[in-house]
């Protein structure tokens, strides 16, 4: 790295970044989260231990040694950024990649939370791929504070912290709780950051930010449908019917909630009216690319009452 660096300096001096992700507020002044912990790093372990900071930072329980296990790859000397962000929704923590701007880094430091960023500390034709986490930004002295490797307090100038940062294509991510919000979220983003928490296997932690979501934007149908979704999986039957219910009153052809609806019917033993909406489904669905989902949805019912 020693030789590389003059190099480095060289060219983040001359470098320019798009006006979206270096301009900040003008009234922002500096924000720090000193309470941040802070993880040293082991040779090549800068993955695990930022992920840890920020898990723990978020409220959750971790060890750094279990992250290490989950998503360090001794062959590569690193770890991944699905690697990072599956380990984040093992613990609970709904992992949301952020916009790869300076503003919605300071936008989420004020919220309270540090902010995960991927780096590469060498150049483009050898790189050197390192993980940090954001703690601080002074715009009055053009500073950016990471935790990163073995220091606490690493301060760099913003200049330099960009071009870092823009050999990843501006990466980086939060971890929430499960009942948190990011600041100006991308509603489908963070719609498909609940859904992958749900694909996880995180029930409780899925239906705690589907409940989130709809408290933000109340009434929406995505996330109503998420919520019904997680009851199903988690064996929760007479909540997601009334769930498929709600939506159908509102869109009564909305064939894939009337599917759902018909599977929490039969799990809880009332094959007739499983029957019965799927029968509707059918009706509604005729001739779409959806027919042959639900014809194996009444074939599934129909096994579960007994064949007949």
């Amino acid at each position: 790295m020693s030789r590389l660096l003059p190099a480095l300096l060289l060219l983040a001096g001359c470098a320019s970044f798009p006006e979206a992700v270096r301009k900040l507020p003008e009234d922002a002044g500096p924000v720090e989260l000193e309470a941040t912990p802070f993880i040293p790093q082991e040779r090549y372990q800068c993955g695990p231990a930022a992920l840890t900071t920020v898990l723990l930072a978020s409220g959750a329980d971790v060890a750094l040694d279990d992250i290490v296990d989950r998503v360090y790859i001794p062959e590569r000397k690193g770890s991944l950024q699905f690697e990072l962000l599956a380990a984040a929704r093992s613990e609970g923590r709904l992992p949301y990649v952020i916009d790869g701007t300076l503003s919605a880094i300071r936008a989420e430091l004020e919220a309270g939370r540090p902010v995960l960023v991927m780096q590469n500390l060498s150049i483009a034709l050898m790189p050197r791929w390192h993980y940090a986490v954001v703690v601080g930004i002074d715009p009055d002295h053009d500073q950016v504070v990471l935790r990163s490797g073995t220091e606490r307090r690493h301060v760099t100038s913003v200049r330099t912290f960009l071009y870092t940062w823009r050999r990843s294509d501006y990466w980086a991510f939060v971890a929430l709780p499960p009942d948190a919000v990011p600041v100006n979220a991308d509603k489908t983003r963070y719609f498909d950051a609940i859904a992958a928490l749900e694909q996880a296997g995180q029930l409780d932690s899925a239906a705690t930010a589907w409940r989130t979501a709809l408290s933000t934007w109340p009434g929406d149908t995505i996330a109503t449908f998420g919520l019904g979704n997680v009851f199903l999986a988690g064996g929760k039957y007479a909540e997601a019917e009334r769930v498929y219910r709600e939506l159908l009153a509102h869109d009564e052809r909305m064939v894939v909630a009337r599917n759902n609806l018909a599977l929490a019917l039969a799990d809880q033993g009332e094959f007739d009216a499983a029957l019965e909406e799927i029968g509707k489904a059918l009706d509604q669905a005729r001739g779409s690319d959806l027919a042959d989902e639900l014809k194996d949805t009444e074939r599934t019912i129909r096994d579960m009452r007994g064949g007949n």
